[in-house]
This record gives C-alpha cells, structure tokens and sequence, in this order.
C-alpha cells in the first residue's frame, strides 16, 4: 500500500467528517491525487482530483459540501466532508494518478452515513 485512508465513521444525515490519506515511506511525488469512493454494489467512482497544480476538480454531488486539501511536502492529503447524506456511504481511497493508472491501491476507510 503507498497511499493509506483513515478517518471514516459513523455518522447521522447532515453530520461532518475528516479522511486523512498518508503516504508510506518512499513513495514518489505524485503529479496528482484523487479521492474515489466505492458504495455497495457499485463501481468505484472519482470524486475528487487534485492537481500538482494545486488545481482541484469535484463530482458535481459533492462539489459544494466536500474540500480537499494537498500538502506536497510530506504528501498528506484531507478530505472535509460535510452535510454527509446517506447517499454518502461508501469505502473512501485515496490514491496517486501514477498509482490508479496502474490499477494499485491501498486501504480504504469506511463512511457510513445513516438517516
């Protein structure tokens, strides 16, 4: 695993949580991250792209409710996400685009989001 999530729980319809994506040691400097959620029975689905850039790109259902933030140096990643509906509920990863397009990725983190 290169790119590691955590932060997901359990939450009521409109309540908030923060996922965190840490990347193991040495892995490369990625030219973008993104953030893809999977739900029950679905395809896994990209949510948000994050540019080396700095250039961000949401899925228009979250676009107004989620914010993520990239911090190059040390390749941490965070995903505030608010208003959290049950539509929401999903394994959450996060991944470098070198990484998704070679079809590898490490641990999710699981959001739940009851009504």
């Amino acid at each position: 695993d290169h790119f590691v999530a955590s932060g997901g729980g359990l939450v009521q319809t409109g309540g908030s949580l923060r996922l965190s994506c840490v990347a193991r040691d040495g892995t490369a400097i990625p030219t973008g991250m993104v953030w893809y959620r999977q739900a029950p029975g679905k395809q896994r689905e990209l949510i948000v792209h994050v540019a080396i850039s700095g250039r961000t790109t949401y899925k228009e259902a979250v676009k107004d409710r989620f914010t993520v933030s990239y911090a190059n140096t040390n390749k941490a990643m965070f995903l505030e996400m608010t208003s959290l509906q049950p539509t929401d509920t999903a394994v959450y990863y996060c991944n470098s685009d070198e990484l998704t397009s070679r079809g590898e990725w490490g641990q999710g983190t699981q959001v739940t989001v009851s009504s």
